[in-house]
C-alpha cells in the first residue's frame, strides 16, 4: 500500500479543504509522468504492442494541460494497471508507475506512487546483486527531477512514507 491511512492535507486541493494549489498538483503529476517515462522501457520492452502504460503517461500531461478531465486520466490508470497484471518484475513494476502517474490527477498523493514503483522497477531490471544500487541510482535522478516549487514537499512526502513505499526512497 502506497496510500497512507489519514490523507496529507499537502496533498488535497485547496477547493477540497487541503492545502495544495492547483499549480503544485499539476507540477506533481508532470513529475510522476517524468519518473514514469523513465522506466517505461522496460515495459515496452516486454510488450511493445500494449500501449496503456505509454497512454497513461500521455493522459496524466494532458491533465496538466486541461485537455482532458481527472476521470479520464484516473480511466488510462486502469487500463496501465491492466497492463501490470499479467507481468512480473520490471515491466509489470514499470506499468504500474505509468499507472500511478496517471492517478496523480485524481489524488495528488499517488505521485510517490509513480517515483516509488519506478525504482522497483529499476531494482528489478539490474543484474543480480546491482538491484539496490540501481534503485538508489534511479532515486538520486527523480530527485533531480524535481521542480524547486514542490521539492520539499516530495522529499518530506518520501521521508514519512518510505516505510509504506518499500523502502524505496533511501537514497
Amino acid at each position: 500500500m502506497i496510500l497512507p491511512k489519514v490523507r496529507d492535507p499537502r496533498f488535497i486541493t485547496i477547493r477540497r479543504g487541503g492545502t495544495l494549489t492547483d499549480s503544485d498538483h499539476q507540477l506533481l503529476a508532470l513529475w510522476a509522468a517524468t519518473c514514469a517515462e523513465h522506466v517505461l522501457h522496460l515495459f515496452e520492452s516486454a510488450r511493445p504492442s500494449d500501449l496503456r502504460p505509454r497512454q497513461a503517461i500521455a493522459q496524466a500531461r494532458a491533465w496538466v494541460r486541461g485537455e482532458i478531465t481527472m476521470s479520464q486520466a484516473r480511466e488510462a490508470a486502469g487500463h496501465a494497471n491492466g497492463a501490470a497484471r499479467e507481468l512480473s518484475g520490471a515491466a509489470r513494476h514499470a506499468a504500474y508507475a505509468a499507472a500511478q502517474a496517471a492517478a496523480v490527477a485524481h489524488v495528488a498523493a499517488h505521485e510517490l506512487g509513480a517515483a516509488a514503483y519506478a525504482i522497483k522497477a529499476a531494482r528489478a531490471a539490474a543484474p543480480d546483486g546491482e538491484g539496490e544500487n540501481s534503485g538508489r541510482l534511479e532515486c538520486r535522478w527523480q530527485r533531480e527531477q524535481l521542480p524547486d516549487a514542490i521539492r520539499e514537499l516530495v522529499l518530506d512526502d518520501q521521508r514519512l512514507r518510505n516505510d509504506i513505499c518499500w523502502s524505496v526512497f533511501d537514497c
